[in-house]
């Protein structure tokens, strides 16, 4: 391998993204060996080298250029504010910073933090909003435990992250307001020369083809020919749907593939339109 061609990329070395990330470089079929307690790796059939990072370091070492690439939560992005491009949403890490306070708290809206104090680790998105929203409140930065500040008396409300919102509930908060949306997403260094463009373009192609599976499933069903009709008009497919004739006579085998977003209830009708003997696989990649 020809290491002026091959592209660095930064990953989370440990926390929420860490094993996704990692999990999805191997769909993509790229070989990691040996990543446990390691800085860096390198590819042994692809041509890339991974670095394990903290995630907050991710956008500063993508932008200067010590790392070509990174996996990092839109959040972290956001609260870093690094001059780097977004290639992709990645799908995973689906998160959401929000406004939590005490149970007992009666919010109307952002005017509600009018001269309140507010602790947070995202101090410039908070900062953002407030100044958007035309409000004057202070905000205290703290990392790690979050949720506990309002009990202790250090801040009135919180920004934090909230997946469940089961952290929340234990420590008598409840959510107000949703600021961001996050999930995580692939950046890139702004001056990628073009071997290295070419190799993203080939990562991108086998990421993509990996996502796209994860929101399909493969169908097969048997269907009495005379209601053939019926099945294939609710069966968008690839393209279209497969049929192939059994060896009993007057009946044949459908094969298609169903989004995930309308999968229970495209079952149902296909049940209810003869479809018998459904099998659902999941699919493992899906290229266009």
């Amino acid at each position: 391998m020809n290491k002026e061609t091959t592209l660095k990329i930064a990953i989370q070395k440990s926390g929420r993204l860490s094993d996704d990330s990692i999990a999805l470089l191997k769909e993509c079929g790229i070989d990691m060996r040996n990543v446990k307690d390691r800085l860096r790796t390198v590819s042994e059939n692809f041509p890339i080298e991974v670095f394990f990072l903290r995630d907050d370091d991710i956008p500063e070492y993508v932008e200067d250029g010590v790392a070509d690439l990174g996996i990092v939560g839109q959040n972290v992005l956001a609260e870093k504010n690094r001059k780097v491009i977004t290639v992709e949403a990645l799908g995973f890490g689906k998160c959401r910073l929000s406004i939590a306070l005490p149970k007992a708290f009666n919010y109307e809206g952002p005017s509600s933090l009018e001269g309140k104090r507010i602790a947070t680790s995202y101090p410039v998105i908070v900062g953002e909003y407030l100044k958007k929203n035309n409000i004057n409140a202070s905000v205290h930065e703290i990392s790690g435990s979050v949720e506990i500040a309002p009990g202790i008396g250090l801040a009135d409300v919180i920004v934090d992250l909230v997946s469940s919102g089961g952290t929340l509930f234990m420590n008598g908060l409840k959510e107000a307001e949703v600021i961001l949306d996050s999930q995580a997403v692939l950046i890139s260094n702004q001056q990628l020369n073009d071997e290295q463009r070419n190799i993203l373009d080939k990562l991108l192609f086998r990421i993509r083809a990996v996502k796209k599976a994860k929101k399909n499933k493969y169908v097969l069903m048997n269907a009495p020919n005379e209601k053939l009709s019926a099945i294939i008009s609710l069966l968008p497919g690839m393209k279209s749907p497969s049929v192939l004739p059994l060896a009993k006579t007057g009946w044949s085998s459908i094969h298609s593939v169903l989004s995930e977003d309308e999968f229970w209830e495209k079952i149902e009708q296909l049940k209810n339109a003869g479809a018998e003997g459904i099998l659902v696989v999941p699919i493992e990649k899906m290229i266009f």
